[in-house]
């Protein structure tokens, strides 16, 4: 592991995120960590929506905080969810989700371990959504 520092002059944002419709900004933690980690800040991609796909991601750790804007998600098991700058969620490891709606100026950090790991569409008629 080494030290890292990174001043927002530093990062740009890129279109190579898993969703299309989000940009996403490396903070330099999977390099620090030897891929033990990833961190990055994600914004709404200008002019995109999101596609209300079922998925999840095979972790052991995911949050998300947001720092700008709001976005609607959907947990199995504990139904829809307007998140909105200061919220926190603690995304248990398998737990199936969704995006349904952002704002244009939606900004989240989100911190994963591992650095790399799976994501799994899934059938939404497999999905209880108490």
């Amino acid at each position: 592991m080494s030290f890292s520092i990174q001043h927002a002059s530093d990062g740009q944002f890129k279109f190579d995120g898993l969703r299309k419709y989000f940009e996403y900004r490396d903070l330099g933690i999977y390099k620090a960590t030897d891929g033990q980690a990833i961190v990055h800040v994600i914004r709404a991609r200008e002019g995109t929506n999101a596609n209300g796909e079922w998925h999840l991601h095979k972790i052991s750790l995911q949050i998300v905080y947001v720092l700008k804007g709001w976005a609607i998600f959907e947990y199995e098991g504990h139904g829809q969810h307007k998140l909105e700058a200061g919220t926190c969620v603690h995304q248990p490891p398998g737990i199936r989700h969704r995006e349904i709606a952002h704002s244009e100026d939606l900004e989240i950090l989100e911190i994963v371990l591992p650095g790399d790991f799976e994501t799994v569409s899934v059938d939404a008629q497999a999905v209880d959504v108490d």
